[in-house]
């Protein structure tokens, strides 16, 4: 097989050179984690670049949906989707919180907010949306839902850096929202994450959380863990913010070739770009109808493969099927029609920042074959 694979995503990697100072830097210093002045730096930087007024660095993207569901003190239930990636209903389940699940928008695989009042019980203290391959959800719907009812709203971010809705940055809505820096996302600090908070008390708390409830060497405050990101990381981080523009300029002109050439193929949709949103392109999903397509999504699925084309089922299985939460009434695939639906034909093309027009063109005619 003479073709290169074409991964389905690929790390925005600073360049080396650029970089060795950085460890120089942090080795000469001899401070590797803790608080250090990469991590400082960084935090400040995002807040900057996300318009936001407090973030908290950690060391993964699953850490801050624990961390938040912590800090704001859920209990009971919580209203989520079973699209998305398992983290979402585990970072529940971690916390003894019985998740509850609810179908979701069939164009943009987000929660369906029109489902949400229904799933309402007296025990039920949250809703932990995602915004599903960067595509906002409802907020306003799901902040009306919430101001009514008395509930949280945490949003799952995790595919949403640097998404705007006219002009606002989507991580202003909601008590508070949590973002994944893993290396397959837009921007990366080849593993990390971020939770976003909207007061410097809610900060002060998540900080004491991510580092063993300490709030100096002989106070400890509450049942913290350690979630710190390291120096290193921190540093990474900073040299990719300076590239992250390019990238999502790169990814946007991706996306733009896909829709041109896949936009008369039978059998094959594809989530248009949403009006005043400024978009990241993390992903693009396409969304197989075998009945008009002629094969089925997954026969679709081993064909590119075999031109090495490396798509990937996000998000197949759904999180409802698996079995620590198969058994959850909410779960029942009669009660999640559409999710089922898009988990079972969706295939998210390959997208990052260095695929090349052959790369592109390549990934259209397999589909297109």
């Amino acid at each position: 097989m003479s073709d290169k694979p074409i991964m389905v995503t690929s790390p925005l990697l600073p360049p080396l050179e650029e970089f060795i100072p950085y460890l120089e830097d942090i080795w000469k210093k001899k401070r590797l984690t803790n608080n250090g002045e990469y991590h400082q730096r960084l935090e400040k930087a995002l807040c900057e670049y996300l318009d936001v007024l407090h973030l908290s660095l950690f060391t993964n993207g699953t850490l801050p949906l624990i961390t938040a569901l912590q800090s704001l003190r859920i209990t009971g239930e919580v209203i989520t989707t079973p699209y998305s990636f398992v983290a979402t209903t585990h970072a529940l389940w971690w916390n003894g919180i019985k998740p509850v699940f609810v179908d979701v928008d069939p164009l943009t695989g987000n929660i369906d907010p029109d489902k949400i009042e229904a799933a309402i019980t007296t025990k039920t203290s949250a809703i932990l949306p995602v915004h599903v391959y960067g595509n906002p959800c409802d907020v306003g719907k799901v902040m009306k839902i919430a101001d009514t009812y008395g509930l949280k709203v945490i949003y799952d971010a995790a595919h949403a850096f640097g998404v705007q809705i006219n002009g606002r940055s989507i991580l202003e809505y909601g008590d508070m929202s949590t973002l994944s820096f893993h290396a397959t996302k837009v921007y990366n600090t080849i593993e990390g994450g971020a939770l976003i908070c909207h007061s410097a008390e809610d900060k002060q708390r998540i900080d004491h959380l991510k580092n063993f409830g300490f709030v100096d060497e002989i106070t400890v405050v509450a049942p913290g863990i350690n979630s710190k990101m390291d120096e290193i990381r921190a540093a990474y981080g900073l040299l990719n913010l300076k590239k992250v523009d390019d990238a999502i300029a790169s990814r946007q002109g991706t996306a733009r070739r896909y829709r041109e050439g896949l936009r008369d193929v039978p059998g094959i949709r594809y989530i248009d770009e949403i009006e005043h949103v400024r978009h990241n392109y993390s992903y693009f999903p396409i969304f197989v109808d075998s009945n008009e397509y002629g094969i089925s999504r997954d026969d679709l699925y081993s064909r590119l493969k075999e031109k090495n084309i490396y798509g990937r089922r996000y998000f197949y299985p759904l999180i409802s099927t698996f079995s620590p939460y198969r058994s959850l009434e909410s779960a029942a695939p009669d009660k999640l029609p559409m999710a089922n639906k898009l988990a079972d034909s969706v295939i998210c093309l390959p997208m990052s920042a260095g695929l090349s027009d052959e790369d592109v063109e390549r990934v259209i005619e397999g589909v297109k074959r």
